[in-house]
């Protein structure tokens, strides 16, 4: 079994990127436990209230899905030529005390609205997950441009060609992640 763990960098239900994971999930074979976690209940991080209670539960079960996790998959919307502060600010918890990114295998994908498809975000992500010791897959990469067209409503990806190339990426991801080339 291969546990992967997936992370949406988008709070909206209706996430072009939430659901880019889910049919990551939905093309993952058998032999893969797949997880999308959540990042609702992570609050503002702030020091003083750190020093006062500690970490929140939620960050410490995230930190702990990470851990147990053979792979991370982060699904990163674009927001002004970045990523989003929700996600800045969830890697900002978990990097106290310790990154449990640390030496992990993660990859990255994206959608917007763009014809870049994340494109930036990702790039300026990468560094974040840098400065946690993850290790990032270099390639292949995914850039879901043009989101809006290729997702219906409710953020499910209806793209059949987006889906193919999906598919070829996961393949390579856990490829990567299980022989650890």
């Amino acid at each position: 079994m291969t546990k992967i763990i997936a992370i949406s960098g988008a709070l909206r239900k209706a996430s072009t990127n939430t659901g880019l994971l889910r049919a990551i999930k939905e093309l993952a074979p058998a032999h893969v436990v797949f997880e999308i976690a959540t990042l609702h209940a992570i609050p503002l991080y702030d020091g003083d209230d750190e020093a006062l209670h500690g970490k929140p539960e939620a960050v410490k079960a995230l930190g702990e899905k990470i851990r147990s996790a053979d792979g991370i998959i982060i699904s990163t919307p674009e927001y002004n030529y970045s990523f989003p502060g929700v996600l800045k600010n969830a890697t900002d918890w978990l990097s106290r005390g310790g990154s449990p990114f640390q030496a992990k295998r993660t990859g990255l994908v994206g959608a917007a609205d763009g014809m870049l498809g994340a494109a930036r975000a990702q790039l300026a992500f990468r560094q974040n997950l840098q400065g946690l010791q993850a290790i990032v897959m270099p390639k292949p990469e995914v850039f879901a441009g043009n989101a809006s067209q290729r997702f219906d409503a409710e953020g499910n990806l209806k793209d059949q060609e987006l889906r193919k190339h999906l598919g070829i990426w996961l393949t390579a991801f856990l490829d990567w992640v299980e022989k650890k080339p």
